[in-house]
């Protein structure tokens, strides 16, 4: 790859130097391109700086001025607090740092200085600064000053101006605020760019890859102006319009990758054509005691078009809890069969390993079927037989564990791969399976309702395949929402189920006891329910910590109905069917987010009857909000529940819920928890603000992977400059098989 002057070290830059430099490293700026995009983490808009005179007490305000007096204050406690007196041209204000008096070495006499903070009264109005801006220095630059929030020394600077550090520069004026450092203050980010933008820019301008009319078409101004606006926007809505455009090259060179790995899976290296006969699905269709969904129907004839191509498949199947992916996957499976090869199904647990092939075995009871179970915990003659008809072909569907990639397991002729709870699977575990000669169809089956536009990022390299629709008479499950004063109201509702011969769920965030005292913790909460509100009951505690055997022992024995109550963590998320549980409890219901919440409740309601969610949340109402069923009439005002509670409550679609839980808390990192491999976190990316870019972002890249793989046309030769900058050494996928 050619260096351009934008991949030069950042020590060449003007103001920098090699002692800044390794400052300026250790925070990952390594070139004038990291500088670039060292993005500013919030803006401030001086048309909203409020003058000395109409700061009252009470409210929160953003005041600039100069420093006309400044010193330590001491307490009779001890406590020294740094004070300095601001004046601008409406008048004169204190600023306080009760405890910080290590402030008092930033700041100078005659900076100018822009604060925000509460005013309080204190021998007269008191502003008590969360962060602050040095915004010019009043001796020369030679002598330069820091900035800093209202941590302790060496905690990152507060704010910083995009204007020259000579003034705050007139009304209207943007100020930036950046990552910054002890070292790294922001008046030098500020003297940085003041310095180097203008002739960055410049060299971004040759390095465009979007026509003026695909801008056009997609809304987007160029890449140079998005990089100038972002550090020294002539307002906010510019800010927008920046950030829209480098949203866009992320989510496009993102689906770059992506398709390149879906290219070379599906098209470089050719699959199993695959032949229906109707043989075996004609059988299981009309054997079925159900119809299947229009979605259903739709999901099949996607998979069914790709198997039967010389394309290889690699496909992701997701769906809400109770969808019927299972029976979807099944067909597919059948379809291997039919053409001669075997499949197999991977599942997360043993326990829902062998949940499976009981169901394909009711299902397949009459037909010219075969199954095999591989589990980890079969060992000796049985697992070699089980493996013997493997690798000899008897077996012509194998449903197990990671036991099925395990060193010894060799396949006849496996045709397509199936992975259920993919989520839960490492990415090598997931792609060890589908690494035969020849490479089988892959289907990967998730759990987790993800929004579409959002997954088409996430999963970029897969085709999707989405079962919006629940199969109908599909049982419902009633949510209601309570606080803590409710809960004995709850537990006499739980008691009256398993009057009735049927199981429950408590659900705790914890295992053991925490600091917090509103926290409640299940071995704790265990312990009394067996002596007090569940005494003599069927009780059993269940959690992560506990070894892999007994965890299973325990949701057997729950599930062959020998238990009444399982207390537990969130380890019962993993799809296990006990149709008889009819009731859940979920304690602390704050601490989690919306789709585990629903995960957690899809674990009732999987029988005959209907189910009741109750969650418990602290500084919730003692019962649910209008609208929603109560337990019980409030015996006073209620205050609101959470939106988050308010929207679980109210509808029971994983995807209504996964959209609005991206909407509450934000898109958070969702790179974060990757198991294996990289990805670059999406730092301009909204998922709610930019939905509109994911499409033409994910198109453009497979078309242009499609046309030229290699990115060797002269045409796309920018694109790959930037792909192999943004990628490094990973960039090696391309061409290789």
């Amino acid at each position: 790859m050619t260096l351009g002057p934008l991949d030069k070290p950042v020590q060449f830059l003007k103001g920098v130097g090699p002692r800044r430099a390794e400052h300026l490293q250790r925070m990952g700026i390594l070139t004038a391109r990291d500088l670039l995009y060292h993005v500013p983490r919030r803006y401030d808009d001086a048309s909203t700086i409020t003058p000395v005179a109409l700061a009252q007490v009470g409210m929160d305000v953003t005041v600039a001025g100069e420093v006309r007096s400044k010193g330590i204050v001491p307490t009779r406690s001890g406590l020294r607090i740094f004070q300095a007196v601001i004046r601008d041209e409406s008048g004169l204000i204190t600023c306080a740092w009760p405890g910080q008096a290590w402030v008092e070495r930033n700041v100078r006499k005659g900076d100018r200085i822009l604060v925000t903070g509460p005013v309080k009264h204190f021998h007269g109005r008191q502003i008590q600064p969360r962060e602050y801006v040095i915004l010019a220095r009043a001796a020369a630059p030679a002598a330069p000053g820091s900035t800093g929030s209202t941590g302790p020394p060496g905690s990152p600077g507060a704010s910083g101006s995009t204007g020259s550090p000579g003034s705050t520069g007139p009304p209207g004026t943007i100020f930036a605020t950046y990552p910054a450092s002890e070292d790294l203050p922001q008046w030098i980010f500020r003297r940085l760019f003041e310095l180097n933008l203008d002739k960055l820019i410049g060299q971004v301008a040759r390095e465009e890859h979007l026509t003026a009319s695909e801008r056009d078409g997609l809304g987007l101004i160029e890449l140079s102006a998005a990089l100038r606006d972002l550090h020294r926007p002539p307002n906010l809505a510019r800010v927008e319009t920046a950030r829209r455009r480098l949203a866009f090259d992320e989510l496009f060179f993102l689906g770059l990758m992506k398709a390149s790995v879906r290219h070379e899976a599906t098209q470089q290296r050719p699959g199993i054509t695959f032949v229906r006969t109707n043989r075996l699905i004609r059988a299981l269709h009309d054997s079925l005691p159900f119809v299947l969904t229009g979605a259903q129907a739709a999901a099949l004839r996607e998979i069914y078009a790709d198997m039967t191509s010389a394309r290889r498949m690699n496909r992701m199947l997701q769906g809400d809890v109770g969808c019927g992916k299972t029976i979807v996957a099944l067909f597919a499976m059948l379809l291997a069969v039919e053409g001669g090869c075997q499949a197999a199904l991977m599942a997360p647990t043993e326990i829902l390993a062998e949940q499976h092939a009981r169901r394909i075995r009711q299902l397949l009871r009459d037909l010219p079927v075969e199954l095999e179970i591989l589990l980890g915990s079969v060992t000796g003659r049985r697992r070699g037989r089980a493996r013997a008809r493997v690798a000899g072909g008897e077996a012509h569907l194998v449903v197990g564990t990671h036991a099925l990639i395990q060193e010894g397991v060799e396949f006849h002729s496996l045709g397509l791969a199936v992975v259920d709870d993919q989520q839960r699977f490492g990415v090598r575990q997931r792609l060890a399976l589908s690494e035969r000669d020849p490479r089988p169809d892959t289907l990967l089956m998730s759990a987790t309702p993800i929004p579409r536009s959002l997954a088409m990022t996430l999963h970029g390299e897969l085709d999707l395949t989405t079962i919006d629709e629940l199969p109908p008479g599909r049982r419902k499950v009633t949510t209601r929402v309570a606080g803590p004063g409710g809960r004995p109201a709850v537990l006499r509702e739980v008691c009256r189920h398993l009057d009735r011969g049927r199981q429950a769920y408590l659900v705790y965030p914890a295992i053991e006891e925490s600091e917090r005292a509103d926290l409640r913790a299940a071995e704790a909460e265990f312990e009394r329910l067996r002596r007090e509100e569940l005494s003599g009951r069927r009780v059993a505690l269940i959690h992560g910590r506990m070894k892999g055997d007994e965890k299973d022992r325990i949701m057997r024995a729950f599930q062959a109905g020998e238990l009444d109550v399982l207390v537990a963590t969130t380890v019962i998320e993993v799809g296990i069917d006990v149709p008889n549980a009819t009731v859940m409890v979920i304690e602390n219901a704050e601490r989690f987010g919306l789709s585990q919440l629903h995960q957690l409740r899809g674990r009732v309601a999987r029988g005959t009857e209907g189910g009741l969610c109750v969650v418990i949340a602290e500084g919730s109402a003692d019962d649910s909000r209008p609208g929603e069923a109560s337990l019980r009439p409030p015996p006073t005002p209620r205050p609101p529940t959470t939106p988050r509670l308010q929207v679980f409550a109210r509808t029971n679609d994983g995807f209504e819920i996964a959209t609005a839980d991206l909407q509450i808390r934000g898109q958070g990192d969702f790179f974060g928890a990757e198991q294996h491999g990289h990805r670059p976190d999406l730092r301009f990316t909204d998922f709610m603000k930019h939905e509109d870019l994911f499409r033409p972002a994910r198109d453009r890249a497979r078309a242009l992977i499609d046309d030229d793989p290699e990115l060797s046309a002269t045409r796309n030769q920018v694109v790959r400059a930037h792909l192999e900058r943004r990628y490094g050494d990973r960039v090696k996928l391309f061409g290789v098989g």
